[in-house]
């Protein structure tokens, strides 16, 4: 009996923890673009006008505009698929009150699959379908937790914040003097490529150095671009 309690706490505690991972790994990630997406469009700017007062305008209207950008689009995404998951467990429950038999034996059917032998999988199958048939057959058959459903707001409110905040900085760098505003933010575009760089690779558990590499040259690239067309098209403001 106590063989069997330790591992159902410890897969409860790591379907808790990839929750988190996932969450940290979104965040990480909209920052990253919050980073990369206020630098490319305050340096095209900056190669423009040497207007502080537009460069302010035009950055802040680019933060907001990609936060709720971003915020909508994952609102609609995690809408989307709650919508799905809804409709499958509904589709479960009504299976479970209209034939329950055959929903226990495709469940023992699927423990069978994963390696138990037919008594133990007709076995485990009853005693979780005694205990919450709904959430058994969910996690078996659509690997889907009835009561950790993902709150779109709760997703959209945490891509605005991330955004957001990786924006801030480089939009803090572009304001300031004439001569030092493009590199300077280049600089700390940088590093803050290399954290959020370093910050994916360890919540994966790969390598940062080629996570690292890739962030920061695609951030470099982007910069020189758009820094290009701002002054190949731009004019010189007052």
């Amino acid at each position: 009996m106590t063989t069997h309690a330790v591992p159902q706490h410890r897969e409860a505690h790591n379907r808790g923890f990839a929750t988190r991972l996932n969450w940290l790994r979104a965040a990480v990630l909209g920052a990253n673009d919050g980073v990369v997406s206020l630098a490319g469009l305050a340096v095209g700017i900056a190669g423009a006008t040497t207007s502080r007062s537009t460069i302010l305008v035009v950055g802040v209207s680019g933060l907001f505009a990609g936060a709720f950008a971003m915020a909508a689009g994952e609102y609609v995404s995690v809408s989307s698929q709650r919508d799905s998951e809804r409709a499958l467990l509904n589709l479960e429950r009504r299976e479970l009150a209209e034939d329950p038999e055959a929903e226990l034996a495709e469940l023992t059917a699927l423990y069978e699959e994963r390696g138990l032998d037919q008594a133990l999988a007709a076995e485990v199958a009853e005693q979780l379908t005694a205990h919450d048939a709904l959430t058994a057959h969910a996690h078996a058959e659509l690997g889907i937790d009835p009561t950790a459903l993902t709150n779109p707001w709760h997703a959209a409110a945490a891509s605005f914040l991330a955004f957001t905040t990786g924006a801030l900085l480089p939009l803090l760098a572009i304001l300031l003097p004439t001569g030092i505003r493009v590199p300077v933010t280049a600089i700390v575009v940088a590093a803050c490529l290399i954290a959020t760089g370093y910050a994916g690779a360890r919540l994966g558990k790969a390598p940062a150095g080629p996570a690292i590499a890739r962030n920061v040259i695609g951030g470099a690239l982007a910069m020189a671009i758009t820094y290009s067309i701002g002054t190949a098209i731009g004019t010189s403001g007052a």
